[in-house]
């Protein structure tokens, strides 16, 4: 390269002679060498002379300050051969390279895209004083992280056809911790209560896993502005920080922070005031006002105010107003009168709502879902509203707007929505767990947004232990463009009760619904659902004898048999029996071998099958942040549903849930949840549908006992000791001895005596339930947003208004039956479902409650 650069300068001074002394002349041709990258097209364009053009020495300097100025080349060199005008270049090698090593700080991408920004990327031309400045810069990045000894080295290296390899080499050191925090000048508030405002701190106990002693100047610069607003919003109006000083050890391994404060005096409010051209009714304006004389002066209630304000006149349409509070400290007084100034701006009005992103959905979909119109006032509350509308229907992953000023006018804007789609349907399996209905297959066929139409359509099919359901579901939400939707669903549900902890029976329906929903308010909604349902029982000859009148017979209880006792050939038994010869299931038994209880069940004054034609009234409200998971707002409902008259059955369903929540802290939040319920019958039908009851226990109810274990038990079937002579018969048709009915119990032993069978839970027409969540994020997780933790305690019990005479833990509602738990719980949203884990400890188990300290789900949610 250097040979190359001599024969360059050689022909350069032969060629500069003459042309520094020559007269102008005209070009006949312009000769470009020393190129091995770059075309010679792109310096003829960057030259301000061409061919045909009279040059003299102030136009050939021009031309190297033009060529110099593209950055591509060390040295330029412009000659004269005869007319021929020659230039000679030297060029700039390129990164084909770059190599970073020793960073974890601070990730390779990111130190990548910072020197892509400065000019040093692969490809481009490498200029030695860019390294240079952006090796001091990344110094300055892990000086302010608190690594004062990190060392950046760099290398370059040549490589052929003149290319370089930029290695750069990182010792990002350690994050020096904070040895003191020491504010000088503070009297009002002592060290130990300002402290708490910092957050940095001084190294502790847990200093290991928060860092929240390791130096770093944004944070520092936040706890200083912490610090201002505690002050001013106790009435420290003239508070400052007059220096902050940040020394390091010389070791570089230990932070001293000072601050120099001057806390003034506190003030208190004298006269409000509302100034400028207020353009509403100040009683109007007023009404925002967060301040009053005689309170102590507030920044932030001053700040809020401002902001109330503003927003009161953007919702008339005065989008650009500005509102200032302005304090006006009484000469020799610690009172500050205050005064807000409002200054409106001219009334804005929308000349053009459009939509960007939205490839699939028709427009027609986002637009029915404006709460701001075109040429109507511009109202910033309607607006942000109109956005929040778009997020909330599932079809996007996320909704911005930007006002931009319609150019030439200055009370006109237009309304510009961008959205990014999302997958709004699924067509796949579904696969989870529980405890209490065990493997859940479904296969899924959703999509919430059906060819951009805005309209759901779904085709489901779920199988569980206890229950197979189909569903094919359609709703239209804007079946009419004031937001009434309609919608139905036809349904087949088969379902085995005895597989979950409640009394054997199963049952298969068939049904379908029509439903309608009425908006009423943005946050609340009104639904009506007219539905009918064909529902068979099978209560099995042996059912309890609140869902039918049985016989009663115990689990342990296998088979019956027929047996004979055997006599020897003097006619004296031997102590054997001939048998069982025929071992028959326990469902035979003769009905003249058993006697039956006296007090009917349902069945037996119902029948089993049932034709039921049903009404369904709700309201809804939900203030939600999010549709799961959510850390603030509210969300209630209340349900009636009614088999009318002319229905098999006649009864009601009235429920209520509802939640809450409170942020305690700024990552603790505090759910509150109650559920209600209470169902009758009616006319001819004198209690709530067995079918329909209410259960309690298990997750979503009272953690810490079984599934669906709570309140009333049914009372079991039971064998009597019903002994039935039967004649046996010898060799010459005589009757000999009388045989007797037995049966096999499990131990394989023979004999008939009077068994007791396990009550099993048999629900109520009455439920109560509540629990409370203290909700709190899980150490070492950055992010927080999927998964949920909590303390709680739960309380409810199912409770009956007509229990049967001989049923087991049945009682009317009585707050003293409640039962209480109190445990931990985490939900965690996986791709393929939440996984949900609760250890609760039951605070008064009763005698015939069953506990399941550990519970878990996978596929589904509390």
């Amino acid at each position: 390269m250097i040979r190359r650069l001599s024969k360059y300068l050689v022909l350069a001074l032969v060629l500069w002679a003459p042309l520094a002394s020559a007269e102008t002349f005209i070009i006949s041709d312009i000769r470009v060498e020393g190129l091995q990258r770059i075309s010679a097209g792109s310096v003829f364009a960057s030259l301000p002379v061409g061919v045909g053009d009279l040059v003299d020495e102030y136009a050939v300097r021009a031309s190297a300050r033009s060529l110099f100025a593209t950055g591509n080349f060390d040295d330029i060199r412009i000659g004269r051969d005869g007319n021929v005008l020659v230039v000679v270049v030297a060029e700039r090698p390129s990164i084909t390279e770059i190599n970073i090593e020793g960073n974890k700080a601070i990730e390779t991408e990111a130190l990548l895209d910072g020197l892509k920004g400065a000019g040093l990327a692969v490809g481009q031309v490498f200029q030695r004083s860019t390294l240079e400045g952006m090796q001091m810069e990344l110094q300055r990045q892990y000086v302010q992280q608190g690594r004062y000894d990190a060392n950046i080295e760099t290398e370059v290296l040549p490589e052929p056809r003149n290319r370089v390899t930029i290695n750069i080499d990182v010792d990002e050191g350690t994050v020096a911790s904070i040895k003191h925090i020491n504010v000088v000048g503070n009297e009002v508030f002592d060290d130990e209560e300002l402290g708490e405002i910092f957050e940095l701190r001084t190294t502790g106990l847990l200093s290991f896993f928060t860092n929240d002693d390791k130096y770093s100047r944004e944070k520092l610069t936040g706890d200083l502005e912490a610090l201002t607003s505690y002050y001013m919003d106790r009435g420290y109006l003239q508070f400052r920080i007059d220096s902050t000083q940040v020394s390091v050890s010389p070791n570089k391994e230990e932070v001293y922070i000072t601050a120099n404060v001057t806390e003034g005096e506190k003030f208190t409010l004298g006269e409000v005031d509302l100034s400028g051209d207020l353009v509403l009714p100040e009683e109007d304006l007023r009404r925002f006002l967060l301040v009053a004389e005689g309170q102590t002066f507030s920044q932030q209630l001053v700040t809020s105010t401002e902001e109330y304000l503003t927003r009161r006149l953007g919702n008339e349409g005065y989008n650009f107003a500005k509102v200032t509070g302005i304090p006006e400290i009484e000469e020799g007084s610690n009172v500050v009168a205050l005064k807000f100034f409002v200054d409106p701006g001219k009334r804005t009005y929308v000349r053009r709502i459009s939509f960007k992103g939205n490839q699939k959905t028709a427009d027609d979909v986002l637009r029915r879902e404006m709460r701001q119109m075109e040429s109507a006032p511009a109202s910033s509350a309607k607006i942000e509203q109109s956005r929040i509308r778009l997020e909330r229907l599932g079809y996007f992953s996320r909704a911005s707007v930007e006002t931009p000023q319609v150019p030439g006018h200055d009370d006109l804007i237009d309304v510009e929505f961008e959205v990014e789609e999302q997958s709004s349907g699924s067509i796949g399996a579904s696969f989870g767990y529980a405890q209490d209905a065990g493997l859940i297959l479904g296969l899924n066929l959703q999509q919430d947004n059906f060819l951009g139409t805005g309209k759901r359509v779904g085709i489901s099919l779920n199988s569980s232990r206890y229950q197979d359901l189909y569903n094919f579901s359609y709703t239209n939400p804007y079946f009419t463009e004031d937001g009434v939707s309609r919608g139905f669903n036809v349904y087949y549900r088969s379902t085995d009760l005895s597989e979950v902890n409640v009394a054997s029976y199963t049952t298969d329906t068939l049904g379908g619904a029509l439903n309608f929903g009425y908006p009423i308010k943005e946050t609340q909604r009104l639904g009506f659902s007219f539905g009918v349902s064909d529902t068979e029982i099978t209560a099995g000859r042996f059912a309890v004898q609140e869902i039918k009148a049985s016989p009663r017979l115990d689990r342990s209880v296998d088979y019956w048999f027929e047996s004979t006792e055997i006599y020897d050939e003097n006619g004296f038994p031997t102590g054997l029996f001939a048998g069982p010869e025929t071992v028959q299931p326990i469902d035979t038994i003769p009905p003249s071998f058993l006697t039956p209880p006296s007090e009917p069940g349902f069945l037996d004054e119902n029948g089993d099958e049932f034709l039921n034609w049903t009404i369904t009234a709700s309201w809804s409200q939900s203030t939600l942040n999010r549709g799961r998971m959510a850390t603030r707002g509210t969300a209630n409902s209340v349900a009636l549903e009614v088999a009318i008259p002319g229905s098999d059955l006649e009864f009601y369903k009235l429920s209520y849930r509802g939640e809450i929540y409170f942020p305690v802290t700024r990552t603790w939040t505090l759910r509150l949840r109650g559920e209600l319920g209470y169902g009758d019958g009616y006319g001819d039908t004198t209690e709530l549908p067995f079918y329909e009851h209410f259960y309690a226990g298990g997750f979503g109810s009272v953690r810490g006992f079984e599934s669906n274990t709570l309140g009333p038990r049914s009372t079991p079937a039971e064998l009597y000791d019903a002994r039935q002579s039967v004649a046996a018969v010898n060799e010459d048709g005589n009757a000999t001895e009388l045989g007797e009915f037995g049966y096999v119990g499990r131990d394989g032993k023979l004999g008939v005596e009077t068994l007791r069978d396990d009550p099993d839970p048999f629900g109520g027409n009455v439920l109560i339930e509540g629990s409370a969540e203290l909700l709190f994020p899980l150490p070492f997780i950055k992010d927080q947003s999927k998964l949920r933790s909590a303390f709680f305690i739960d309380a409810g019990n199912v409770f009956n208004t007509q229990c049967s005479a001989q049923q087991i833990n049945c009682f009317d509602v009585d707050a003293d039956e409640l039962r209480y738990s109190v445990g931990v719980g985490v939900t965690w949203i996986t791709g393929f479902g939440p996984m949900t884990f609760s250890l609760a400890k039951p605070l008064n188990a009763g005698d015939d409650d069953e506990e399941e300290a550990f519970q878990f789900t996978l596929g589904r949610g509390f």
